[in-house]
């Protein structure tokens, strides 16, 4: 029988990987040159996939031999902002305090890696017949950036697994749906000019705003739906983020731009949102800013994407999961997104579950329940067990 890690054990590697600053728009490599020390101390194979600035990658490894059929376990390594928030204690130092484990990525998902580094000398010491595969991503929290490239590797070059497990923190419950992401940022470039002479200028601000209030107009007939009551709130969620334009009062502004996002339920068709806003600039909105100067440009440029996950009818990952927690409690949703709707995109079964609960992700004095690690340090190591041959 493969024995859990021990607390103490993962606690210890969760404090080291807390002290990383890996907030998206920083580098991941530290942290990663740390876990592939561990993982050469345990002589399991790994590789780096690069981004494109050279600045962060992704992490791929495998323990057990190249099989195919084997268990991934996935996780993201960077963490959002500290910025703005009153924490009581330094944010990248781990704390144990009224049996809480505090410091930033503690839930969100740091907790989880802990478990799996801590739990590396009893998984290579188990004699599996196929492999569980490590991989680590970057920027999910910016819009899952690095998993597509992880996925895609992962695929070119290990045997086909037969599930993924995600360890997002959902007090190891199994999660079998999730929303997904989509942001932008819409810019109007117009034509500016004294405010008494607008018919000699193109306001880039009321463009956008017209585009603005077709967003909240869509934002009004997905919430009258209410297409899928498996999530709270059970609908297509969109937000206007942010807006900017205008020089001064007597300036007919010449650019304008817009941050916005929607989160959609997997039932609808989230590519076609978008199509209608563009439809909605081409046909309404442009023919109206250019029509006294025959000035105008709209831009929509892609900022973040998160694949939605969608139920899997007796999924594999699920049945695993399942077999290896004990959950007898129906499947959950959550209204937040994951890596995991890439690898399902591939064609690979997922679910998502592990430590942590994602109400104390996020926030100031960010924390996880020792218990929590503890647990899931035992449903790694069943899943060794499980597949020993």
């Amino acid at each position: 029988m493969t024995e859990p890690a021990p607390v103490a054990d993962i606690v210890s590697e969760l404090r080291e990987l807390v002290a990383f600053d890996t907030t998206s728009r920083a580098s991941n490599l530290e942290l990663l040159a740390h876990v592939e020390a561990r993982l050469d101390a345990h002589g399991v194979t790994h590789e780096r996939v690069m981004d494109a600035t050279g600045t962060k990658a992704n992490l791929l490894a495998r323990i057990g031999p190249a099989e195919p059929g084997g268990v991934v376990l996935t996780g993201h390594t960077d963490c959002v902002p500290v910025d703005g928030q009153t924490w009581t204690t330094d944010p990248f130092s781990l704390v144990e305090s009224d049996g809480r484990l505090v410091g930033r990525g503690t839930a969100d998902m740091k907790g989880f890696l802990a478990v799996v580094l801590a739990s590396l000398p009893r998984l290579v010491a188990t004699p599996i017949a196929v492999p569980i595969l490590l991989v680590l991503t970057y920027d999910e929290e910016i819009g899952t950036v690095g998993a597509p490239s992880a996925v895609d590797h992962l695929l070119a070059t290990q045997p086909r697994p037969s599930a993924v497990i995600v360890g997002e923190p959902t007090s190891m419950h199994p999660v079998t749906a999730h929303k997904g992401v989509r942001a932008f940022r819409t810019t109007v470039e117009g034509r500016d000019g004294h405010s008494s002479q607008p018919q000699l200028a193109a306001n880039a601000i009321a463009a956008l705003v017209r585009i603005a209030s077709f967003i909240d107009d869509l934002a009004s007939r997905h919430r009258e739906a209410a297409a899928d009551p498996r999530f709270t709130p059970p609908y297509t969620t969109f937000n206007l983020a942010t807006i900017r334009g205008g020089q001064a009062i007597n300036i007919v502004p010449r650019h304008a731009e817009l941050t916005w996002e929607y989160r959609p339920v997997p039932a609808d068709d989230s590519i076609a949102i978008v199509d209608a806003v563009t439809a909605f600039t081409d046909e309404q909105v442009l023919p109206r800013l250019r029509a006294t100067t025959g000035n105008g440009l709209v831009r929509f440029e892609p900022t973040a994407i998160a694949r939605g996950l969608e139920a899997e009818p007796d999924g594999e990952a699920e049945r695993l999961i399942r077999t290896l927690t004990g959950s007898d409690q129906p499947s959950g949703t959550v209204p937040f997104g994951t890596d995991g709707g890439h690898f399902q995109a591939a064609g690979l079964s997922t679910v998502v579950c592990g430590p942590g609960s994602i109400e104390q992700a996020h926030q100031a004095d960010e924390w996880i329940d020792p218990r929590q690690l503890e647990q899931c340090a035992d449903t790694v190591a069943r899943l060794a067990q499980r597949l020993a041959a």
